[in-house]
């Protein structure tokens, strides 16, 4: 991770170039747009010169999720041009509400999230917890914990033995975490992120509560899963999160993960096909670029090889007989990302300035572009499944 007061090297609007996987060409990317012309959302089919309705045979993104080959049903599937790629960014950017734009690539699935899934992520959050979310004492007691942990717990495998063993350890030198349980322990942290239809879509802005003193990105990688707990595609997200509210208490994670505009998801879907898997999730990096109005940067970077847990057995603990999602769900996998750098005064590190631009990429996938806003300043979430299920009804799109 490094930072800088380096001057604005990126300018807010996306190009199209920046936006889509290098290896577009060889891609399925699954979009959503919201439709002026029918004043609600379609799924949509992207390539580097048009945005193809699917809407006449999809009526949301999860339909298309439950065919048995998602990506050849969509290419079957892709009806007319609703615009240019290109055209489609720019109004999305420029917030250009009597055009075409973007939205978060999914619908009815619901959002879930993966917490404490690296090594470093596991470590702060039991500085988080020890500071009480004080960013001064934050200082000193990673150091401290650094000091007694030491080593790499990367290759420490939940649930394993030698975790056991570790546990114990922390336990005897008075560095126990419920943070750490989940880190280590058999159990995984999966929580609701947001609820359905709330995520922000690339050009949104993604939200900070005005009372928060101390937050930062999560940039991951997102996997689409069907209701048979089918792995189908991936996305990038931010899982946005307000350290000092969860470092007072873990019991306050929801109001520290979930507020008006918390999440974002995109640009689209990249469904699994002979030229994306799995394995290239989990051998992905994922960048992360934050630039300030006041002139601050920063680049981080988080490497999915370094994960704890496999993100099929994220999956497997998400859904199966013990928790059921009948229209799919959304699953971020976590991120290695520590933001530990300095923003200001000496010890107190990162936190989001409002006016910050967010960049989220990977080679495969693209990029996701934000921009910081309070959540109380965002766009009120208005727009729900009642009002999904009348627009579709209106549109005789339910069959």
């Amino acid at each position: 991770m490094t930072a800088s007061t380096a001057p604005l090297t990126r300018s807010w609007p996306a190009s199209l170039a920046e936006t889509l996987p290098r290896d577009h060409a060889s891609a399925t990317l699954i979009g959503r747009v919201w439709d002026p012309a029918v004043s609600g959302p379609s799924p949509v089919l992207v390539t580097a010169d048009d945005v193809y309705d699917l809407s006449h045979a999809f009526a949301t993104v999860s339909d298309l999720m439950l065919e048995a080959d998602p990506a050849a049903a969509a290419r079957r599937a892709a009806g007319a041009s609703l615009g240019s790629a290109d055209r489609i960014l720019s109004a999305t950017m420029q917030s250009e509400i009597d055009e075409v734009t973007f939205l978060s690539p999914i619908d009815l699935q619901c959002v879930k999230a993966a917490g404490v899934t690296f090594a470093v992520s596991m470590i702060e959050r039991v500085i988080e917890e020890r500071a009480r979310g004080n960013a001064d004492e934050a200082a000193r007691v990673r150091a401290q914990v650094l000091d007694v942990i030491g080593g790499d717990l990367s290759a420490i495998e939940p649930g394993s033995d030698e975790a056991l063993k570790l546990k114990d350890y922390l336990i005897e030198q008075g560095l126990w975490s419920q943070y750490l349980e989940v880190g280590i322990g058999a159990d995984a942290e999966i929580f609701t992120k947001c609820p359905v239809l709330a995520s922000v879509g690339t050009g949104g802005e993604i939200g900070v509560l005005s009372t928060s003193s101390w937050n930062n990105p999560e940039p991951e990688i997102a996997l689409i899963i069907d209701p048979a707990g089918r792995i189908l595609g991936a996305t990038l997200g931010n899982d946005l999160n307000l350290r000092d509210v969860e470092g007072r208490s873990a019991l306050l994670l929801p109001k520290a993960k979930d507020n008006t505009a918390s999440g974002s998801l995109g640009p689209f879907i990249r469904l699994f096909d002979a030229s994306f898997s799995l394995d290239d999730v989990r051998r992905a990096e994922v960048q992360l670029r934050v630039d300030g109005a006041d002139g601050f940067a920063l680049e981080a970077h988080s490497d999915m090889t370094q994960i704890s847990r496999d993100p099929a057995d994220l999956v497997r603990q998400l859904l199966g007989p013990q928790h059921q999602y009948p229209d799919g769900a959304a699953l971020y996998l976590g991120t290695l990302f520590a933001p530990t750098a300095d923003r200001g005064e000496a010890g107190a590190g990162f936190t989001h300035h409002v006016g910050d631009v967010v960049r989220i990429s990977s080679p495969t996938l693209g990029t996701l572009i934000n921009r910081v806003a309070h959540s109380e300043a965002c766009a009120p979430w208005e727009f729900g499944v009642g009002a999904l299920m009348r627009n579709l009804a209106r549109r005789e799109l339910l069959r």
